[in-house]
């Protein structure tokens, strides 16, 4: 027997995140739940107005949907046409993505330091995500990643940050593009990174 997922408009999910936010205040639980209602909106594909899907040839794109009356958070398309990518980053705060339309490739890294300051980059994994799969982010744990279309046409993924991205103009706190990455170099020790914006 086939299973429907009850599907949320835009407004219903933006007030559901809002009420959660209301009463939670801690950023795993808020994630936790954000993702679990985020698939219903993804399978209602309407609620993402055509100006909001529009790419750009030179990098990916970042529409600003909707921001909670509260300014607690935002919901924000990226677009990407085949080969775009983010820079290696991390969040001023929480993010819980889905992807929409098309494929997507995220690689997660760990901060690495050793005795004499030198930082690097430490391979922790990869995921290809497609619609209507569902990942958090809650720095600092699993917050350093890089993003890029892994398919042969335009993807679309829907962003859901802790955060009034109007005021911030975006959700990347730092880049670490500068860094060398070391696949299997367990050299030095994890670096508890964070740097919260005001």
């Amino acid at each position: 027997m086939a299973t429907f997922l009850n599907t949320l408009s835009l407004d219903e999910f933006v007030r559901d995140v809002e009420a959660l936010a209301d009463r939670e205040r801690d950023p795993h639980r808020i994630a936790a739940s954000v993702r679990a209602w985020l698939p219903r909106l993804l399978a209602n594909p309407d609620f993402l107005a055509p100006a909001y899907r529009e790419a750009s040839p030179d990098h990916y794109r970042s529409h600003l949907v909707a921001v909670a009356p509260s300014q607690r958070f935002s919901v924000v398309s990226l677009v990407w046409l085949p080969g775009q990518m983010t820079p290696i980053h991390d969040h001023i705060c929480w993010c819980v993505v889905g992807v929409l339309e098309g494929v997507e490739r995220e690689e997660r890294f760990g901060l690495r330091m050793d005795d004499a300051q030198s930082h690097w980059l430490l391979p922790e994994g990869e995921e290809m995500v497609t619609p209507g799969h569902t990942c958090a982010l809650v720095p600092p744990d699993e917050n350093i990643h890089r993003v890029r279309n892994a398919g042969e046409s335009r993807a679309i993924s829907i962003h859901v940050y802790g955060a009034d991205i109007a005021r911030y103009g975006s959700s990347i706190n730092q880049c670490f593009d500068e860094l060398p990455i070391r696949a299997g170099d367990l050299s030095g020790a994890p670096v508890a990174w964070r740097r919260m914006k005001d």
